[in-house]
């Protein structure tokens, strides 16, 4: 008798055979840069598909060469992250950005048109405005309040509608919590594809991780995460990972060879260990942030809370936001009364919850996007998008609750925000 499992059941050992490895329960650490093969004919196959010179046969794997190219650890972890977005094939990086400017760098070339969301994450915008730009890539923004009919009119008034080669995603947007259809985003591509010239759909999922939202199966051709965050979870390493079809990796793979950055053995390690309680972390988050939208959602001197999970069905995108997502996630935006200093000063008094970039780990965070993770995005972009002075991002961790409530409590109430800014009924309440 067989059982299909579920992901979180599977990640102890799915990939991992103990009797290769003195049955050590747990994988260990391969820390090798070498690897002996049993006859020369052997070498000469393992290098002709990490080389991309022919096609993986139906029943072969890809042999241990060297660490730049695969590892046991690489090569388990891997295989567990295929199971939450049901991926054929997944290349691990060494960080997210350089899982990010991998598949920007496969999958476009000089002439070739982006079409990205925005706003995106900072390190993004900078790739694509500073260094795609000057490889010849020509690129258009658009806003996830734009209609399909209007993306595609944008596309056509480039002049560059016939090099379409990728549409970039990051939904729901970083800090915003915007969020963009990928459904919609795979009609634009196939609407300007060609049989000699394809279009792929690449969506960042950190936001969500692999838990709350699965892009491949809205869509996508590409999956993107900073596995630093959700997947890592703990604040103590760095880390990359592209999911997709076996032909879209085998790709990304063959570059990431090249540029030799793939993940480390110990790195690698260390994400196995993490995906063991990845669910039970995400969905304690997701509960926290819950609440802490709500206490956040009814206090005099907030303005305006950015979280899903605040969206009901009057809201135009109530019903992108249930067929997309499966959770509200545990990133939360608020807009504070007043500006930078009213926010700073809310930063300045938190204890609990520290003063840092990043997301997704155990611990809450907090951090002031405009002049931080976004500092390098154009000003009136920003303005535009809604990454203003007064805008604080919150990262919500595993702790309790009302522990994370009281510290943005006590925070707000040592905030002094400017009279103007509320009207008499609101200061009363805070008075």
């Amino acid at each position: 008798m067989s059982r299909e499992m579920k992901p979180e059941s599977l990640m102890m050992t799915h990939g991992y055979q103990p009797e290769l490895s003195e049955g050590a329960v747990k994988c260990p650490v391969f820390q090798t840069s070498t690897f002996v093969f049993n006859t020369a004919e052997e070498g000469k196959a393992h290098f002709e598909v990490a080389y991309g010179l022919r096609e993986k046969g139906a029943d072969e794997n890809l042999g241990l060469i060297y660490s730049r190219i695969n590892n046991p650890n690489l090569e388990i972890l891997e295989n567990r992250l295929c199971l939450w977005d049901q991926a054929e094939e997944c290349a691990v990086f060494e960080s997210g950005m350089s899982a990010i400017s991998t598949v920007l760098l496969e999958f476009l070339n000089r002439g070739d048109l982006l079409l990205y969301s925005s706003p995106t994450y900072g390190g993004t915008d900078h790739f694509i405005q500073h260094f795609l730009t000057k490889m010849g890539v020509n690129t258009l923004g658009f806003t996830p309040d734009q209609t399909k009919e209007e993306i595609i009119a944008m596309i056509e008034n480039s002049g560059h509608s016939k090099r379409l080669a990728l549409i970039y995603l990051e939904t729901p947007a970083n800090p915003t919590n915007s969020i963009v259809d990928i459904e919609m985003c795979r009609e634009i591509a196939d609407h300007f594809q060609s049989e000699d010239h394809p279009t792929y759909v690449a969506v960042d999922n950190t936001y969500m991780g692999p838990l709350w939202s699965h892009p491949l199966q809205l869509g996508a051709d590409i999956v993107l995460y900073s596995a630093t965050k959700y997947i890592g979870g703990h604040s103590d390493l760095i880390a990359g990972a592209v999911l997709g079809s076996a032909e879209v990796i085998g790709r990304v793979k063959t570059l990431r060879t090249f540029l030799g950055n793939m993940i480390s053995p110990h790195t690698a390690w260390l994400l196995l260990r993490s995906l063991e309680t990845l669910k039970v972390r995400m969905e304690q988050q997701a509960k926290n942030a819950q609440e802490v939208a709500r206490f956040l959602a009814g206090h005099p001197k907030v303005e305006k809370v950015h979280y899903l999970g605040m969206l009901t069905p009057e809201d135009s995108n109530y019903q992108l936001y249930k067929r997309q997502y499966s959770s509200p996630g545990a990133m939360v935006s608020f807009d504070i009364h007043g500006g930078e200093r009213e926010a700073f000063q809310f930063l300045n008094n938190l204890k609990l919850i520290k003063l840092a970039v990043s997301l997704g780990s155990t611990e809450s965070l907090a951090q002031h996007p405009a002049t931080m993770t976004h500092v390098g995005v154009d000003s009136d972009i920003k303005e535009t998008l809604g990454v203003t002075e007064k805008l604080v991002r919150l990262s919500i961790g595993v702790e309790y609750h009302e522990d994370l409530i009281w510290d943005i409590q006590t925070a707000l109430e040592r905030t002094e925000i400017a009279n103007a800014d509320l009207n008499a009924a609101e200061l009363e309440c805070i008075s």
